[in-house]
């Protein structure tokens, strides 16, 4: 009720702190899962399944029910412990109950909403109410009410922004808790109420109306459109790299749906409800696979759509171990594309998976295929004579995570170390871990860290000024960058790490001119259609 006479509540607080980051720690490095802690904090309210909400359905009925059978034993030990001792009410069991009910619900819905979400479901909406009402009944049926209008405000919100869900209907909670916090404040110092003189119930009006005039205006914005273009195959692609492969194949032929932007880390993704509405209208669903872009089949489940879905990762000739612990998803390194051998099975792939949807386009698929498999020849044979240029003892290399594995294979490079020691950026770096970097880096007398497009580049810098090595130019190692940039386009993105690598191995002596015909973007590959 907002007292806090025994200092309990700072305790708690504090408590709740250390809990939520041993919980990161543990799920993202002690078990392995690599688990995103963007999805540990919100969860994923799109990729929720059947099997969460039955989870959160049984742990309402317990609650509901306990409620009924227990509810006058809580209260009477919660608010008057001495009184329901002379009434007998000695046992611990209810108690025992209560402390297991609420574990269970939280860990139903972490499972699905993630940490702060929970919160943000579990106890904003309480401590909303409380601000309004003394009445028990009262303040838990108005707790209720609230949660179930703020997670549906957050929804549909989430929906016409095309924002994450969970954190969406975070900040619709927050600004519910303001209003509150406004109402009761107003409310105690005289200026709202019966005798009030109804400027504070203008102030309240006025912040409702503004908090509810942003909400409106946010859903306010064009929602997702059409994907295909008359006559075109609505096609889907997850990551930058694979709809950049499909739109060189495809052509004029088909309108490729980019699911993620440019420059955005494929391993931190929260799909976005805009991403489930395009994948209900695509013909052809296309993944990197290797565990990448695993979220995408819930997407596909969730848009009630059956379109082909093809793995790009399946029939590669090169596949490189994984090193992250975990299941058939972390088996292989995902970075597949940086082994040209790769992508030119995959074009191969995207040929065949698009003459089957659309076989009256096949003559000119196949055209764009061969074209577009042997400008990717010719970017592999001009990427080695640059390689070549330095001697194997020189080709060094030290990255943000540890993502070019097979493009070391391909030229030989040695993969020195990462920054994140892991294929995914999900992990998080140990001060172990930096200071095992940096006796490497000084006893393999490495001259270049090369940051990456897609990550926060601050530790890579750290650690270069620390050992004396030079801040190379970025590189393209998960995606790729937006239009204009060095690595806009596949092609382009491989051309440009080949130079800067050249560059920074050999400490600015050499340079690396890959031709303009093999690294330049092709005629056809303009119909490019990318969510957000």
């Amino acid at each position: 009720g907002g007292r806090d006479e025994d200092g309990h509540g700072p305790a708690t607080a504090l408590v709740l702190v250390a809990c939520l980051a041993g919980g990161v720690i543990l799920a993202s490095d002690v078990f392995g899962s690599q688990a995103s802690v963007d999805t540990l904090l919100f969860g994923s309210l799109l990729l929720i399944d059947t099997t969460d909400i039955a989870l959160a359905g049984a742990a309402a009925a317990l609650a509901v029910l306990a409620t009924l059978v227990l509810g006058p034993r809580w209260l009477a030990r919660g608010f008057d412990p001495s009184s329901a001792r002379s009434l007998g009410l000695r046992s611990k069991a209810p108690d025992a109950i209560l402390l297991v009910l609420v574990a269970f619900t939280a860990v139903a819905a972490l499972s699905a909403v993630g940490a702060l979400l929970a919160t943000a479901l579990l106890v904003v909406p309480a401590v909303t109410t409380r601000l309004l009402t003394d009445r028990l009944v009262r303040w838990q049926i108005a707790t209720v009410l609230v949660a179930a209008l703020e997670g549906t405000l957050g929804l549909w919100l989430s929906t016409q922004t095309d924002a994450p869900p969970g954190a969406t209907i975070a900040v619709v909670a927050g600004g519910g808790f303001a209003l509150a916090g406004l109402a009761r404040w107003l409310r105690s110092s005289g200026r709202l109420g019966a005798g009030g003189s109804g400027r504070g119930r203008g102030a309240v009006v006025a912040a409702a109306v503004a908090v509810l005039a942003a909400i409106v205006l946010g859903g306010c914005g064009s929602g997702p459109g059409s994907e295909a273009g008359s006559g075109k195959l609505a096609v889907v692609a997850t990551t930058p790299v694979v709809a950049d492969l499909v739109r060189n194949v495809g052509g004029d032929a088909v309108s490729v749906t980019q699911l993620l932007q440019p420059n955005s880390d494929p391993h931190e993704y929260e799909p976005r409800p805009s991403d489930v509405t395009k994948t209900a209208a695509a013909g052809v669903v296309f993944q990197s696979g290797f565990g990448m872009d695993a979220w995408m089949a819930k997407v596909i489940d969730q848009s009630g759509n059956h379109p082909a879905v093809v793995d790009l990762s399946a029939r590669l000739p090169t596949k490189l171990a994984g090193q992250s612990s975990g299941g058939e998803a972390s088996k292989f390194d995902p970075h597949w594309w940086h082994d040209p051998e790769n992508a030119i099975v995959a074009v191969g792939e995207i040929e065949r998976a698009l003459t089957k949807a659309k076989p009256g386009r096949a003559r000119e698929f196949h055209a764009n295929a061969t074209a577009y498999a042997a400008r990717i020849g010719a970017l592999e044979a001009a990427t080695k004579r640059c390689i070549d240029q330095l001697p194997p003892a020189q080709r060094k290399l030290v990255t943000d995570h540890d993502a070019l594995n097979y493009f070391a294979h391909r030229y030989g490079v040695t993969v020195v170390g990462a920054v994140i020691p892991s294929q995914t950026t999900q992990a998080q770096t140990s001060a172990a871990d930096v200071s095992r970097l940096v006796r490497t880096i000084e006893a393999e007398h490495v001259k270049a860290v090369f940051p990456e497009s897609s990550v926060n580049q601050k530790l890579a810098q750290a650690i270069a000024g620390q050992t004396g090595a030079r801040i190379a130019d970025e590189l393209y190692a998960d995606t790729l960058g937006p239009a204009g940039s060095g690595g806009a386009t596949y092609l382009q993105g491989e051309a440009h790490n080949a130079a800067a690598m050249v560059d920074g191995f050999s400490g600015g002596t050499a340079t690396c001119d890959i031709p303009a015909g093999a690294a330049a973007p092709a005629a056809n590959a303009t119909n490019t259609t990318a969510a957000g």
